[in-house]
């Protein structure tokens, strides 16, 4: 997670603004595409040619642009906030167009934020294409249940787990087919229209939300927003071992019944980390236009070394800063150093970024610590410790705990 959003924010996202735009599809949709690799990259090919072909349109009424391209990276999440199935997108969208220019670098036009009537739009495009595409995959909602679900014929247990966990169901157990133990007050329905925000568009059970977006300057938020979006499925700091044995799992914010918090027997917790699997050589994330691999442009687009080394010391930007549309040049990428060029980090820049936690910095001088020697002998490992005073003698060894660590039940 922490590697994958620092790439992101020095090697592939230009200094521009970034919108993400999140995906979310009926419960009818989630349980075939949890499975199925092939209908999700359709799913997802629908989905971004749907927000390239929003921008472009913008950028024609309001910059008369005709010929210009858009970049985007994609999360494809296969979990919701209850270790449920719930194939999802998480697409960081560069917020604006590209424009080739006769004889120079490409140039970028930002765009004003969407109006709720351009995500509804949207939405709206993207669900009938979406239907448009099961209908020649021959998976609409007429079609015979046996060509519909070739899993339940060829691995039926598994399909119950896939079916359960899409409907956040107990899958296995005495209490198999029960829903989900929930802790939390419940709200009044009245008070559902609360949670409305705006950007925020469903139609026939898509839902498309485009609300979140990212100055151009503001590295550290963007670096914040791609650890959420490439965030594995459990957070083992919200998991809890109960006095009784079974797992309570703490949700990130309450859902609009109330629920805070869901409670899984051991066994049915190991089954819906079964369903969270992805496919083989399903990849969960995605780069598209003139962030894709073999784009044209993308070295030219792409962050130089002169540009990550002024991100150092950025803060936060407010929108008042920046125009509402603007126009930005890039030059091409120069030769980077080799701290930039390399894509693996080491763990004390991982530890930097993420803690913020500078373990090589010396606590009494402030200086940079650097190593020195290995030593693997253990008796030269004795006799330096003991000179300098410290331990020598090894911890013991104790057995592994094949237990969660049990927590007070604040419930």
């Amino acid at each position: 997670m922490a590697h994958t959003a620092a790439h992101l924010v020095d090697r592939v996202f230009p200094a521009v603004p970034v919108r993400q735009w999140v995906l979310s599809l009926p419960f009818a949709l989630r349980y075939r595409m949890t499975y199925d690799s092939r209908l999700t990259n359709d799913v997802l090919n629908v989905f971004i040619r749907a927000v390239f072909g929003e921008l472009r349109r913008r950028a024609l009424e309001l910059l008369n642009v005709r010929s210009s391209q858009c970049g985007a990276v994609t999360f494809v999440q296969r979990f919701g906030d209850a270790l449920n199935a719930n194939p999802h997108f998480h697409s960081l969208v560069i917020d604006g167009v590209y424009v080739g220019g006769d004889d120079g670098p490409p140039r970028f036009h930002q765009l004003p934020a969407p109006e709720d009537e351009d995500v509804l739009r949207l939405v709206t495009l993207v669900g009938e294409r979406i239907q448009s595409l099961l209908k020649r995959r021959g998976l609409a909602a007429d079609t015979d249940r046996q060509d519909m679900d070739p899993l339940s014929r060829e691995d039926p247990g598994m399909a119950d787990l896939v079916v359960n966990s899409v409907s956040r169901r107990v899958a296995v157990g005495p209490h198999a087919g029960s829903r989900v133990v929930r802790l939390g007050d419940q709200i009044d329905g009245d008070t559902m229209d609360g949670f409305q925000s705006p950007r925020c568009a469903m139609v026939s059970g898509f839902s498309v939300h485009a609300n979140v977006c990212i100055e151009g300057r503001d590295r550290l938020r963007l670096e914040r927003l791609s650890r959420y979006a490439s965030r594995p499925a459990v957070a083992t700091e919200r998991l809890t071992k109960l006095p009784d044995g079974r797992l309570l799992y703490r949700l990130k914010r309450p859902w609009r019944d109330g629920t805070t918090a869901v409670i899984f027997e051991p066994q049915d917790f190991m089954a819906k980390l079964a369903v969270l699997v992805p496919a083989p050589r399903s990849h969960l994330t995605r780069y598209h236009g003139v962030l894709a691999p073999a784009a044209a442009w993308r070295s030219r687009i792409v962050p130089t070394a002169a540009a990550h080394a002024g991100y150092i010391g950025f803060g936060m930007v407010s929108s008042s800063q920046m125009p509402t549309i603007s126009s930005v040049d890039h030059e091409p990428v120069p030769d980077t150093p080799s701290s930039i060029r390399h894509r693996n980090y080491t763990w004390a820049e991982l530890m930097k970024r993420v803690f913020l936690v500078d373990v090589l910095q010396c606590e009494r001088c402030g200086g940079r610590m650097r190593m020195l020697a290995v030593i693997h002998s253990p008796e030269i490992v004795k006799k330096i410790l003991t000179c300098l005073g410290l331990p020598s003698r090894a911890p013991p060894q104790a057995p592994a705990v094949s237990d969660f660590t049990t927590f007070p039940d604040p419930f």
